[in-house]
């Protein structure tokens, strides 16, 4: 398999798909910029070594149609000021504009498409073509490059045109995987095949249901297994706590069972809350109250771990040589309930300093660790929530495969 690291791009045109999927506030402005920065090591390779760089992406859900607040042009003014070069821009990916400015790009150039999801199929419900993955759509994209790089592992697990299709337009040695996916790839792979003991997960969020199949496999490799979050209340119920209004999933019981049952079997710690923080509605104003975990309370909701359970998190991450974190401990969106997330990452932290090596993956646990200016203590913040479980979860990504084979 050919690799970024060593294919000298001078005179090449490479065609990237990158995941530039940030958000933006009112005024357009790029407000988390992490996903760009993650790119930026690809593309200053190609047009470092003199080949030009030909970038697509998506950016929201908007359904097959451009709309203002989903159009790439908004991230030209902050990736150009990453790259200290003027990025081109395109106005649609496929048509007379985006191939014109592609045949005329210059080594050391940059050209960013129109977002891939604003190009749709001609269908009654305007289906994009990326994500119907059309040939024609993916071989059309292909026509502007020699080369295909493959740089976003964010849509990794997705079977769309420009990660899974294109591929097939270029030979072995013309399409590879950018810098960033091989960090990623390595750093889950030395979670789940090289971790050293003791290991722990940390799975947080809302639903079971999201993480069951993670859990399940986690189980086979990890020493503690720490949950947390709204999806700690369908552990609790099943177990005959009292939960009140807190989030459950009532089908799910006899599943929340299940893995109680299985962790025991296979020796896994696992390590639920004892303590929470509950709240008389759903608003960072809320009257609350610190109970017991198995003493809920009607008319109360469970939205964070109380300081007993920090503590006995804490303790356990604090003695483990391997950690993987996705999901908050509670509602980290409202500051009166963010306590014990950011006391999760502050462990985590800590924990990297003194030689344990750490991932974490997942919208609300990235935000944590990058509010709190902790990104850099640690070892890995994945820019991939959903490729990122789907890989620990044991599937074969699409858009690994179209490389790999």
């Amino acid at each position: 398999m050919q690799t970024i690291d060593n294919y000298n791009f001078d005179g090449k045109k490479a065609i990237v798909r990158v995941d530039f999927n940030v958000p933006l506030d009112d005024q357009f402005n790029v407000t988390d910029d992490n996903r760009i920065r993650g790119a930026l090591p690809t593309i200053k390779k190609i047009i470092g070594d003199g080949g030009s760089a030909i970038l697509m992406s998506h950016l929201g859900r908007p359904k097959g149609e451009p709309q203002e607040k989903f159009s790439l042009k908004h991230v030209v003014p902050a990736l150009s000021d990453h790259l200290g070069v003027e990025v081109q821009f395109a106005d649609d990916c496929i048509g007379d504009e985006a191939r014109e400015k592609s045949e005329a790009l210059q080594p050391g150039e940059v050209l960013l498409l129109e977002n891939l999801r604003f190009h749709s199929a001609e269908d009654k419900v305007k289906t994009p073509e990326e994500q119907k993955a059309t040939r024609e759509f993916a071989e059309k994209l292909a026509g502007y490059a020699d080369v295909y790089v493959n740089d976003a592992f964010g849509t990794a697990h997705r079977a769309h045109a420009s990660t899974a299709v294109i591929a097939d337009f270029f030979e072995e040695d013309a399409k590879m995987f950018g810098f960033l996916i091989n960090k990623e790839l390595k750093a889950m792979d030395k979670v789940l095949k090289e971790s050293k003991s003791p290991f722990t997960a940390i799975m947080g969020g809302a639903k079971v249901s999201d993480k069951i199949q993670v859990i399940e496999n986690l189980l086979d490799g990890v020493d503690n297994l720490i949950i947390a979050g709204g999806m700690t209340y369908t552990f609790i119920k099943a177990q005959g706590g009292e939960i009140g209004n807190s989030l459950c999933e009532e089908d799910k019981l006899e599943l929340a069972l299940e893995v109680i049952k299985k962790a025991k079997a296979k020796g896994v710690n696992l390590v639920l809350p004892v303590d929470q923080v509950l709240a008389d509605d759903f608003n960072n104003e809320a009257k609350t109250m610190i109970t017991p975990i198995m003493q809920g309370k009607e008319g109360y909701m469970g939205l964070d771990i109380g300081d007993e359970t920090i503590k006995l998190f804490s303790d356990v991450i604090m003695k483990s040589n391997t950690i993987l974190w996705n999901g908050p401990a509670g509602v980290f969106e409202m500051p009166n309930f963010q306590k014990g997330t950011v006391a999760i990452a502050k462990a985590i932290a800590e924990s990297t300093s003194k030689g344990a090596f750490s991932l974490v993956g997942g919208g609300d646990s990235v935000a944590a660790v990058n509010k709190f200016g902790l990104a850099d203590k640690i070892s890995y913040v994945s820019t991939g929530g959903g490729a990122m479980l789907e890989y620990i979860e044991g599937k074969e990504l699409p858009g690994i495969k179209a490389i790999k084979g």
